[in-house]
């Protein structure tokens, strides 16, 4: 059995908070070792969109390590407050998703995180004895949502006040501005603290911007009798721009499930000094080490990028497939070549906007940031720069880039 030192040591890693203490933690460990029995670890999800990018892997990694060590480890997925919405660091009210929304999304997680957690869909977690590997579980909080009364769900609001629930800073701020707040925002933390009760979690994992929810769950615990949860706080991993939160919503992110020269191009492009953070929060690599052998010149950082992309894309699609993507990488970016692969796109037109063309090719999310990458002059057709939004006449088999990652095969199909 690995010494609570070395638990504690892999447990820190990456972690912005541990709270009450990390010396709680440590006799919540302890007990557990003495006892035998495996902490329950959660981290929740809310299904709103379909795809796994790098920053959710960061809270799954931490799972994973909590699995090596041989606790149970539970993946909650939020179908059911996912059709709140969580409220954090949100200026104003979500669009509420519909409950095929959400199913259809969380239809797809399984597949995506068995790529970091040993899983099981069982609703008992299989045996196995403290100190092995347990496998992790997936969950739906609807389990227990779904079942509840009315006068349990006006129990569960009668454990916390509207005082408390307005301490957040995302909801004050916009009282203060006057903006809306809905009421069913207000009972989002308390639904997520009742997961913790429910699981009987003993630690819960979440991003910095979960810090009240979190919390939330251990206030909620002790109102139902339970001992309270540890909460451990991970950084929110930042996108390719180098300064807001990797979201798929500000097309800054990285999918898990993206082709492998997707991915390696993505990462070359993150910033160096995002580049140890990166190093620190998605590998299992001594960065701080790493960081003195760049800042001396033994490493270069586009060295370091390139090994820091071998080892993800490693990890996700085996070595061989990381060692081609570096090798296309190279054929692209410093011999000027194109991919020798490349999605095909079909268009019905003999003639199109450049501005829709980008944006029908899915090279672009939106027809500003078309007209931005054209005036860059980052698009090319079959290698000649294109500098205006003129209409292009569509010839079968051309090839359209949009930036340095992003090429397609455009296929002429006739009306």
């Amino acid at each position: 059995m690995i010494p609570v030192e070395k638990q504690i040591e892999l447990i820190k890693r990456g972690t912005v908070e541990i709270l009450p203490s990390v010396e709680d933690l440590t006799q919540k460990i302890k007990a557990a070792m003495e006892a035998k029995k495996p902490l329950v670890v959660k981290s929740g999800f809310d299904p709103t969109a379909p795809d796994i990018h790098l920053g959710h892997t960061v809270l799954l990694r931490k799972l994973r390590h909590f699995q090596d060590l041989g606790h149970k480890v539970i993946f909650l997925i939020g179908d059911y407050t996912a059709m709140i919405g969580d409220p954090s660091g949100v200026s104003k009210t979500r669009k509420m998703l519909t409950k095929e929304e959400i199913l259809a999304n969380a239809k797809t997680y399984e597949k995506q995180v068995s790529k970091i957690l040993d899983i099981t869909m069982e609703k008992l977690i299989p045996k196995a004895e403290f100190g092995e590997q347990q496998k992790a579980q997936i969950k739906f909080n609807s389990e227990w949502f779904s079942k509840m009364t009315v006068e349990q769900i006006i129990e569960l609001a009668s454990k916390q006040t509207v005082i408390r629930i307005l301490e957040r800073d995302d909801f004050s701020n916009r009282y203060k501005r006057g903006d809306n707040i809905s009421f069913s925002e207000c009972l989002y933390p308390l639904f997520q603290g009742y997961d913790s009760v429910a699981l009987k979690a003993d630690i819960e994992i979440g991003g910095t911007d979960q810090k009240f929810n979190m919390l939330m769950g251990r206030d909620i615990q002790e109102r139902y009798v339970q001992k309270p949860q540890i909460v451990i706080s991970m950084p929110i991993l930042v996108g390719l721009d180098g300064t807001q939160k990797m979201s798929k919503s500000l097309n800054n992110y990285i999918g898990i499930n993206e082709s492998p020269r997707d991915m390696f191009g993505k990462i070359m492009s993150v910033s160096d000094e995002a580049m140890f953070k990166y190093y620190e929060l998605l590998t299992d690599e001594d960065f701080v080490k790493l960081a003195e052998a760049v800042k001396s010149g033994k490493i270069h950082p586009k060295q370091a990028k390139v090994d820091l992309a071998r080892m993800i894309i490693a990890h996700y699609y085996g070595k061989e497939a990381a060692e081609e993507a570096a090798r296309e990488f190279d054929r692209v970016f410093k011999q000027k070549e194109i991919p020798k692969d490349m999605p095909e796109v079909i268009i019905k037109k003999d003639k199109i906007g450049l501005i829709d063309l980008l944006v029908e090719a899915k090279l672009t999310t939106s027809k500003s940031e078309a007209r931005r990458l054209i005036e860059q002059g980052a698009v090319k057709i079959d290698g000649t720069k294109v500098s205006d939004e003129k209409e292009i006449v569509i010839k079968d088999g051309m090839t359209l880039q949009a930036g340095k990652l992003k090429f397609v095969k455009i296929i002429e199909k006739k009306p």
